[in-house]
């Protein structure tokens, strides 16, 4: 698949723009601050319903405007769908398909898939475990669109259970009688729920595992082994050795069995601290380099491409497509539920080629030159090594032009 156009109306530093991408490789050259990450960020929402950069859509529409547009065309094999989604101040968003009837912006999940490497993705090594979280969700929706409907059920679970127990704090200490029949209910729900997350989760870093070893080896120039497994929040509470868990995959209801066992193994300790202490929404991704934690041994430049290691391993993964032995039965109507034989997604390269030595940039153009699309930001032209020949885009103040030349105009240096 590939975009071949994209309009912005009030978006970020956009009062309005329209660009015309090609198949292959596109290029947009600016200053920073120009609004070159701006372009590929609506790219990204239009796949993933969300932000790289921020937690909230109101940074995304523009100063002093209720709302901002972003529509595009997506290429899918031989035929092409319009998708727009409009941003609301203050309202909930709304999405239209080929201009048809404005609906749920969730309607557009699956039509668009991208994998968006950017300077951001740093904190996937360096961070906290949430940010390894969204990684897993955001590639659990792209190969599962279906799977968006258990993670945004569980994560209502999460809050009324969370309520709940704080509400059972306020009641011990005014004295009052409790009646925890209802935490047994909630429990079932997080059980369910949370194991369908947890199963797709193991499998899928089960299949990351050899993308991220091969990606690792080729854009560090084979420097150093790298490694991931997935931490349950059991294993990382009761400090389970990893390799003791690695290459079990559970069934669903291995899971929920699991769950309900640990929930009541901490019920005591989350009716003292009012919080859920066990589920996926406290799993984490272990990573490492030669059996090193990622995380706190890993110089920056390792780090660096360790992050891009795993998303070169996601675009591959999604690429290939489904292995039929990837899941269970209990999994089957998750995984891979895409029928579409035209899987690879657009891969987006945001101020890259910057941080990497001119090795490291010409293994990295090789193993993307074939790409069905991938866009590149860089702020110097000469960061792009000439292997990666393409339609090239220079934006400048909220312009975006072919030529140098089309930038020349008498409002172009007027910040907007």
């Amino acid at each position: 698949m590939y975009v071949s156009h994209l309009s912005l109306l009030d978006f970020r530093s956009y009062d309005r723009v329209d660009v015309e991408f090609q198949s292959g490789v596109n290029i947009l050259v600016g200053q920073n601050g120009q609004g070159k990450t701006n372009l590929v960020e609506a790219i990204g929402y239009i796949a993933t319903l969300g932000s790289h950069r921020v937690a909230t859509d109101a940074a995304l529409i523009r100063h002093k405007q209720p709302r901002a547009f972003i529509r595009s065309r997506i290429v899918r094999g031989d035929r092409s769908q319009t998708v727009e989604i409009e941003l609301i101040n203050g309202k909930a968003n709304r999405a239209r398909i080929n201009r048809g009837t404005p609906g749920r912006t969730a309607d557009a999940l699956g039509i668009l898939k991208t994998v968006l490497f950017a300077p951001e993705d740093l904190v996937l090594v360096k961070g906290e475990p949430d940010a390894r979280r969204r990684f897993l969700n955001e590639l659990t929706v792209f190969i599962s669109p279906r799977m968006s409907a258990v993670l945004s059920d569980y994560d209502r679970v999460i809050k009324q259970r969370s309520a709940l127990l704080k509400s059972s704090i306020a009641a011990r200490k005014a004295g009052r009688t409790q009646d925890l029949s209802t935490l047994d209910v909630w429990d079932a729900k997080l059980a369910s729920l949370g194991a369908q997350i947890m199963a797709f989760r193991q499998r899928l870093v089960h299949a990351l595992k050899p993308y991220v070893h091969s990606s690792y080896n080729q854009v560090s120039l084979n420097q150093s082994s790298a490694h991931i497994t997935y931490m349950p929040s059991m294993h990382i509470r009761d400090e389970t050795p990893v390799e003791e868990t690695e290459d079990v995959l559970h069934s669903v209801s291995e899971w929920e069995t699991t769950l309900i066992e640990a929930l009541t193994h901490v019920r005591s300790k989350e009716l003292d601290r009012g919080v859920c202490l066990v589920g996926p929404h406290r799993d984490d991704v272990f990573m490492a380099l030669n059996e090193l934690p990622v995380k706190g041994y890993a110089s920056h430049g390792e780090s660096w491409s360790f992050a891009l290691a795993l998303r070169l391993a996601s675009y591959r993964l999604m690429t290939d497509g489904p292995q039929h032995d990837s899941a269970s039965d209990e999994l089957s109507q998750y995984w891979w539920t895409d029928s579409d034989v035209d899987t690879e997604p657009v891969l987006i390269l945001d101020d890259v080629f910057a941080e990497l030595d001119s090795k490291r940039r010409r293994q990295l153009a090789h193993l993307i030159a074939d790409a069905r699309q991938v866009i590149i930001t860089a702020a110097v032209g000469d960061d792009i090594p000439e292997e990666l020949s393409g339609k090239t885009f220079y934006v400048s103040h909220g312009q975006v032009s072919e030529t140098l030349e089309g930038l020349e105009t008498e409002d172009a240096h007027e910040q907007p």
